[in-house]
């Protein structure tokens, strides 16, 4: 008896200890920073609310793919404040969305996002202000960019500042004939804050993100397709006409069971970003979530039938 009650006990502290560590790493992937790094998120949200205007707007359609619409046409899409604060919780809606495969990020007007409302800019200019509002953007793009969904950015029109920054945290970038992505922070006396840059060294190389960042360039869709920054010059300029091709491009990606789909963008995003150890072990976590599931025991069906 004694031997089995040691037994369980060892077996409860281990899985107390397995919860906690869990719990550890979904609050790193939550958040890359915390009070330690003087960060004040509660602070920052208040400030942001005071700057009102547009709208993140998301609907998930049945095929598993998500359409997030910047909607602040007037300003080209410029973030405002509470478009900000929408941008979290429109994530967090689709961390929590268990039957989605791709997103789709465009902008309403036929244009993709000209960066921050230089009103909300200006109101918060001080710099712990200004590096509270960089870990927060830092903190929902990357949060965006590890979603276990196929992402893909349709840039219409303009992708400048910080729209070009949220353009490298999709997997993918579209663009449409005359659209054109530009990184204008120098020209603001700036370097991007949003995770921009380190996300765009990783996509294209150093060497191409020096130039694009230092010479604040304007990128084309030719030299995009070049730069390995666009997979694709897309045949319309109209909205609709766009928006469709896109999901026609990205449905190409996500057919299949979105368990499946998801498992491929977890495997992918954990040999991005973790060492290889890490990435090793992952990968062979997520495989037993797959290995003899549905559709793995019925692909052995139709193999079998083949033959």
């Amino acid at each position: 008896m004694p031997s089995t009650v040691t037994e369980m006990a060892a077996s409860l502290w281990k899985s107390l200890l397995q919860t906690t560590k869990e719990r550890i790493l979904q609050q790193r992937r939550a958040s890359l920073y915390i009070d330690a790094h003087g960060y004040e998120e509660e602070l920052i949200k208040k400030k942001l609310q005071q700057f009102a205007g547009g709208s993140i707007n998301l609907s998930k359609e049945d095929s598993g793919i998500g359409i997030l619409t910047l909607n602040n046409p007037k300003l080209m899409n410029a973030f405002t404040g509470t478009m900000m604060l929408e941008l979290q919780e429109r994530v967090t809606e689709l961390e929590n969305w268990k039957d989605g495969k791709g997103l789709i990020i465009h902008g309403a007007g036929n244009t993709f996002c000209s960066g921050s409302d230089l009103n909300a800019v200006k109101a918060i200019s001080n710099s712990q202000d200004g590096m509270n509002m960089c870990m927060f953007m830092q903190n929902t793009l990357t949060r965006l960019m590890r979603l276990p969904l196929i992402s893909v950015a349709l840039v219409q029109g303009k992708a400048v500042g910080g729209g070009a920054e949220l353009t490298t945290a999709c997997d993918f970038r579209l663009m449409t004939p005359g659209s054109e992505i530009r990184f204008v922070h120098k020209h603001m006396g700036l370097v991007p804050g949003w995770g921009g840059a380190a996300r765009l060294v990783r996509i294209v190389g150093s060497g191409a993100a020096l130039r694009l960042l230092s010479g604040a360039a304007r990128v084309d869709p030719a030299r995009a397709l070049h730069l390995g920054l666009s997979e694709e010059m897309l045949s319309s300029s109209d909205e609709t006409a766009a928006l469709e091709e896109a999901r026609a491009w990205l449905s190409q990606y996500t057919e299949g069971p979105a368990n499946v789909i998801r498992a491929v963008k977890k495997v992918v995003t954990a040999g991005r970003e973790l060492p290889l150890e890490a990435a090793l072990r992952t990968e062979k976590d997520v495989f037993g979530t797959v290995w003899g599931g549905p559709a793995n025991l019925q692909a052995l069906v139709r193999r079998q039938r083949h033959k």
